[in-house]
């Protein structure tokens, strides 16, 4: 089967984006509104850019009417009317439900915090707060926001920012900087209602070594 996406509808194109691609790790992001509302919402289309600078990005989609969600209005670039800054935790197995409670669409300015029962922590240099049960939060700089259409129900956003501040679980990180993924406990996310747990892992070598089986 070949498909042309122009010809598929776009929840189609969705459901075929979400089913092929994955497991998807999932960033809970955290934002402040220009005038002080907290805002907090999951995200699957989420991964690292690079390490020099530490850069990440999450792809908030436009709502069914082509208008910015809460998340990429709050943390778009000041010129572009937003804060500048977002908070990236990691969803666990201890966490998993109340991060898919905050997807629940609340009018502008009530509290996903309250609704999840996920605790507001302070950052270090950003305003959003972190969530306090997540072992790993991100503190962001918005460096760039592409639209690929603008305007448009479900056209996609991708948030680009450089990492300030990591904050880790001492009980997680060694000292050279290797997480324990055992302990971590993420979670993914694949097509539908469908998540995944990463409990079974296994080691590859790169390259040539990987086909030796050793």
């Amino acid at each position: 089967m070949i498909l042309d996406p122009t010809e598929l509808q776009i929840a189609e194109r969705y459901k075929l984006l979400i089913g092929c691609i994955g497991p998807r790790p999932i960033a809970v992001v955290s934002t402040v509104s220009p005038d002080g509302k907290p805002n907090l919402a999951p995200f699957s289309f989420f991964a690292g850019v690079g390490s020099n600078p530490m850069t990440l990005l999450f792809c908030p989609a436009n709502d069914e009417k082509g208008q910015e969600k809460d998340t990429l209005a709050n943390c778009k670039q000041v010129a572009e009317g937003g804060t500048g800054q977002f908070a990236v935790c990691v969803a666990t197995e201890s966490i998993i439900r109340n991060v898919v409670v905050a997807a629940e669409p609340l009018p502008h300015g009530e509290s996903e915090y309250e609704l999840s029962g996920l605790t507001p922590a302070p950052c270090e240099l950003i305003a959003a707060p972190r969530v306090k049960e997540s072992p790993v939060c991100f503190e962001c700089e918005t460096t760039q926001v592409i639209r690929t259409n603008p305007g448009q129900p479900a056209g996609g956003n991708v948030v680009m920012g450089r990492v300030l501040r990591v904050h880790v679980d001492d009980a997680l990180v060694n000292e050279r900087m290797h997480i324990d993924q055992g302990g971590i406990g993420l979670v993914g996310r694949m097509g539908g209602l469908s998540y995944c747990w990463t409990r079974e892992r296994f080691e590859l070598r790169p390259g040539r070594a990987s086909l030796k089986g050793d």
